[in-house]
């Protein structure tokens, strides 16, 4: 049953574990994982999204 198994997961592709029982996106990681997401993302301001402005380039920079 088991090579069975690996040839539909191959052919098909495996079902997703993401998914809680409701259909919703359930991330099923540790707390210090969210932890240091946060703090890189939302604490950090060089990888804060939200104060993200676009790429700008140095005009003062000489060649």
């Amino acid at each position: 049953m088991s090579l069975l198994k690996t040839v539909l997961d191959f052919l098909f592709g495996k079902d997703p574990d993401i998914f809680d029982e409701k259909g919703n996106v359930s991330h099923n990681l540790p707390r210090k994982k969210w932890e240091s997401w946060h703090q890189r993302t939302k604490i950090d301001p060089h990888h804060n999204w939200r104060s993200h402005t676009g790429r700008t380039g140095n005009l003062n920079k000489k060649k």
